[in-house]
Formats: C-alpha cells, sequence, structure tokens
C-alpha cells in the first residue's frame, strides 16, 4: 500500500488529481497486489506544488521533478523497480506536456522498515499485512456467494 509524493514546481502540472489516480493505479498494477478496497483505499499519490525558486538544481534550474515512492519492505522486487521508475518517469513527463522532463524527473524508491508501516494506527509487519488482506479477500467472496 505506497505512498507516492511527487514534488514540482507550481504549474508543471495542468490535471494533478488524474496524474496521482494514474500513478497510484499504476503502482498497483506493477506490484501486482489484489484488486481489493484494502489496497485501493490505501494506495495513494500526493502532487505538491512548490513555489517558484523552492527547487534548484547546482546550475539554479527549477524545471525538475521528484517522485518518492515508499512501499512495505520487499514489494518491489528489481524488474517492479525498473517498472515503477520508467512508467512514473514516462506518466510525469506525460503529465506535464513536456517530453524533455523525463531528463529531469527523479524517482526514489524506499521501503518502510517492518513495523514500519502504519494503517489504522497499527504498526504493521509485512506479514500483518498479508494475513489482513487474505482476510478481507476472504470475507469479499463471502459476500459474493450470500443469496441476493
Amino acid at each position: 500500500m505506497p505512498m507516492i509524493d511527487v514534488y514540482a514546481t507550481a504549474g508543471t502540472f495542468a490535471d494533478k488529481h488524474q496524474l496521482a489516480t494514474d500513478l497510484a493505479a499504476t503502482l498497483m498494477a506493477i506490484e501486482g497486489v489484489p484488486d481489493i478496497p484494502m489496497f485501493r483505499q490505501n494506495t495513494a499519490a500526493f502532487v505538491h506544488d512548490m513555489p517558484a525558486g523552492d527547487l534548484s538544481n547546482v546550475d539554479g534550474a527549477s524545471n525538475y521533478v521528484r517522485v518518492q515512492v515508499l512501499t512495505n519492505a520487499g514489494a518491489l522486487d528489481r524488474d517492479k523497480q525498473v517498472a515503477a521508475v520508467s512508467e512514473f518517469t514516462s506518466m510525469v513527463a506525460d503529465a506535464a506536456g513536456d517530453p524533455a522532463l523525463a531528463g529531469r524527473t527523479w524517482v526514489l524508491l524506499t521501503e518502510a522498515v517492518p513495523g514500519g508501516w502504519g494503517l489504522g494506527g497499527h504498526a504493521n509487519t509485512n506479514d500483518e499485512l498479508v494475513v489482513a488482506a487474505r482476510k478481507q479477500i476472504a470475507e469479499l467472496q463471502a459476500e459474493a456467494g450470500k443469496p441476493t
């Protein structure tokens, strides 16, 4: 259930909400998690507008984007890491309408340590998240099997 933070100079993206939705859905697909409310409602992206002048490289340029992706430990194997960086870079450039932005987009992948993923007021381990997901899947299957 990753959290995604996108930082860019204000005005970089015309539709920040759509970018956030697309990034969250894409990472769910890359992770390969079940399409259940637990994951849909807890995979989110935040697009942060930085005021002009609050971002700079050594040369003074501020036309960069930083995408910080936080997942639980082990959620992204090497193939998934490569896919996330590649797809997010393309998505950011497309959302900005600037193909050259792909060369100025940093995607940082970070993992929360076991027990470092808080959800519902509890610091979850990976095993606890798996148990919670399986429980919800079982509940959804049981509900689907009920007569209407």
